[in-house]
């Protein structure tokens, strides 16, 4: 077997893990190839103008492209020339059919596994690094595997990077998980895929950070972490509405809260609630397993936590509304940042984006303003009306009834809050929904303030 690899998916997954993967592992070549060639082509752009955003990426792809880093459309090029082969693609949400709206939509992940089969001369190991279903992993193994010429081992391998800490997350990570067969050919697999993140001339993760479980297990566990991080936003978003409606203010109750060792202060800030590619996604798909499988009271209690989070994002709206009067048509309305969180330009499922239609079904004007995400933002909101865009946060807030701060940008605080509270008009509110800005030093220089869980 050779070292060679390749990921099949050069998204958010792929390209970070794979420009670590060969930092790390300089003796080892690695290709991602992807059927876009528009990816492809920023991911080998010569001013390394890359698709995504990422704090540190672009230094890593730097070091590495063109050495033992490599990005192509020549998908079975990469698959004959690898003998491990990560699978990366985008497994959505299904919207169609049976299992609308909660089941993952598999048929992207079967046309690749189809793909790996046709164009492979050697046996492989095959690597689930897209979250998926819990027992995906014997479907993929039966459509390689069945009257296949060569010989196919699947593990799971899952992701565990947060958007906007990903190349710290793969410098520095908690766990790794590897799932596979307890078989001889699935151990020996294992231990390949063990010595890609810790072996002799490469790897840099240490040895007791890599759990190794079963299959299904490691499917499993990459949907229960997520299904508790979001549900534990969810929580603090719930006590957030008590503390505006009690006079507590729910920092401190999360401060406290977070003190005690067996919960910890980690995803207890309260805010408009979870945004991105995975949370939302994988919580559904928890759902529709738990029905799926008769466990009804778990479909349920998940599902909350969904509800939940829409419900913070309606709520902004209301509470912005009656603090304007009980109406917003025709006022100009800033928003401030339109990325689910910063550090990122993904807008996928954002809050921001929730907020500005049901501001637009108020018939506000808005003005959208975000350091990485104002390309993501005019896809999104695409065909609805009084919605405007501005790289320029002063200018955005020009003649504003509000200013919306939907993403917590480092810099918005250190921003000439007199400057725009001059260029607005009066009265002058600011929503801050992050908790980031000094709350009494806006009220002194004269504006409105709202914040959440205060």
């Amino acid at each position: 077997m050779n070292k060679n690899i390749v990921c099949i998916g050069a998204g958010y997954i792929g390209g970070p893990t794979m420009a670590v993967i060969a930092k790390k592992n300089p003796g080892r070549k690695v290709v991602v190839v992807d059927i876009n060639a528009e990816r492809i082509a920023a991911w080998n752009s010569p001013d390394f103008a890359l698709p995504i955003y990422e704090p540190g990426l672009e230094e890593v792809v730097r070091e590495v492209r063109g050495k033992n880093l490599f990005f192509s459309t020549d998908i079975e090029s990469a698959v004959k020339e690898c003998d491990i082969v990560f699978v990366g693609v985008n497994t959505p949400t299904k919207m169609f059919g049976r299992g609308a709206g909660r089941a993952s939509d598999l048929q992207y992940w079967e046309a690749t596994a189809r793909e790996i089969k046709n164009f492979a001369e050697c046996d492989k190991i095959v690597i689930e690094k897209s979250t998926l279903p819990v027992r995906t992993a014997a479907a993929m193994e039966a459509i390689l595997n069945d009257h296949a010429e060569h010989k196919f081992t699947v593990l799971s391998n899952p992701e565990f990077l947060a958007e906007g800490t990903a190349i710290k997350d793969l410098l520095e990570p908690d766990r790794v998980l590897i799932g596979g067969p307890s078989t001889p050919d699935g151990e020996a697999a294992v231990s390949e895929l063990v010595g890609i993140y810790n072996g002799e001339g490469g790897g840099w993760v240490p040895r007791e950070r890599i759990l190794t479980t079963n299959v299904w297990s490691a499917e499993l566990t990459k949907l229960a972490a997520n299904a508790f991080l979001a549900q534990r936003v969810s929580s603090i978003n719930a006590i957030a509405g008590l503390c505006e409606a009690t006079g507590a203010d729910v920092d401190e109750v999360a401060r406290v809260i977070g003190a005690d060792r067996r919960i910890g202060p980690k995803f207890l800030k309260a805010g408009p609630g979870f945004g991105g590619s995975c949370f939302k996604k994988d919580v559904l798909n928890l759902v529709y397993l738990c029905e799926t499988f008769g466990l009804h009271t778990a479909a349920e209690y998940w599902s909350g936590v969904i509800k939940m989070n829409n419900h913070q994002q309606e709520r902004i709206v209301s509470r912005l509304l009656a603090k304007m009067f009980n109406t917003i048509a025709g006022k100009k309305i800033a928003l401030f940042g339109f990325a689910f969180k910063a550090d990122t330009g993904d807008t996928r499922e954002t809050p921001a984006g929730t907020v500005a239609r049901l501001l637009a079904e108020e018939r506000a004007r808005l003005v959208v303003t975000d350091p990485k995400a104002l390309v993501n933002a005019r896809r999104d909101l695409a065909g609805i009306d009084g919605v405007s865009y501005e790289q320029d946060e002063y200018k955005a807030a020009e003649g504003a009834d509000a200013v919306v701060v939907m993403t917590d940008w480092r810099h918005y605080p250190s921003l000439d809050w007199r400057r725009i509270y001059d260029s607005m008009r009066k009265p002058a509110l600011v929503f801050d929904t992050r908790n980031c800005l000094d709350a009494a030093a806006l009220e002194a220089i004269g504006f409105s303030v709202l914040n959440i869980g205060k």
